[in-house]
């Protein structure tokens, strides 16, 4: 994993897809792809190279939490950032307990992507 990461940003609203890919750029990554739906998201994954996935919590049939569980038992090495408007302390517990690195309320702004892939970039240089 370099000082650059490939991320998958998944959301059902385009209009947040389109924000979360603006701001990763922004913080100079690479967004390897856009997915509307949790499964879309792991059909991606068995097919792209992807460091870091950018996921939202409420989406219809799967929601994030439960594609956190499935990508941290099939992609191991893949960073989860859960990012919601749901921000109660249970949902981010669950979240984290799910398998995610970060959990960030939205509206996700620039200095808090930033700071999520900061810190999963620290922890690539700790492993």
């Amino acid at each position: 994993m370099a000082n650059q990461f490939k991320v998958l940003i998944v959301d059902d609203s385009s209009f947040s897809r389109s924000h979360l890919t603006k701001l990763v750029t922004n913080a100079g990554h690479i967004v390897a792809g856009e997915a509307s739906s949790g499964a879309e998201a792991l059909s991606m994954l068995n097919e792209k190279d992807v460091d870091v996935v950018v996921t939202d919590i409420v989406m219809p049939e799967m929601t994030g939490i439960q594609l956190t569980e499935k990508i941290s038992k099939s992609f191991s090495d893949i960073y989860i950032i859960v990012v919601s408007s749901l921000s109660q302390e249970h949902v981010i517990l669950e979240a984290i307990s799910a398998g995610a690195t970060d959990f960030i309320p939205k509206p996700v702004t620039q200095e808090q992507i930033n700071d999520s892939l900061l810190k999963i970039y620290k922890m690539t240089k700790e492993n």
